[in-house]
């Protein structure tokens, strides 16, 4: 799968869980280590936890893909997921220099950014 469809998948399983403001950054220009940063937000700290574990679950059944660490994320306050080549973290200021990739979910609602991925 390319970076930019990883991205993609994380962004749409992201929605599902009524994630706010998803934004795909594409990275590759910016850093070594990965290509895209896919950012959304969550409500509460229930939502936040409920994205973070939906999105394991879905990069698991759906792409056979494992996270090596979580950190945060049963807090609800942050979430670190460590897929090996997909990082789920909040990063968003870091790249607000890095042009963005078109992505409109369906039905989406948008308030600042919480939670992140990074898909090499």
């Amino acid at each position: 799968m390319e970076a930019k469809e990883l991205a993609m998948f994380l962004a749409d399983a992201l929605n599902e869980k009524k994630g706010v403001d998803i934004l795909i950054l594409d990275v590759e220009a910016l850093v070594g280590y990965t290509s895209h940063l896919v950012i959304a937000s969550g409500r509460s700290d229930r939502q936040v936890a409920a994205m973070a574990d939906h999105l394991e679950r879905s990069a698991r059944s759906e792409l056979g893909v494992r996270t090596l660490g979580t950190e945060g994320a049963r807090e609800g306050l942050w979430a670190l997921l460590d897929f090996g080549d997909v990082v789920v973290r909040d990063l968003e200021s870091l790249w607000e220099d890095a042009p963005r990739v078109d992505y409109e979910p369906e039905g989406a609602e948008y308030s600042p950014g919480f939670l992140t991925a990074l898909a090499h």
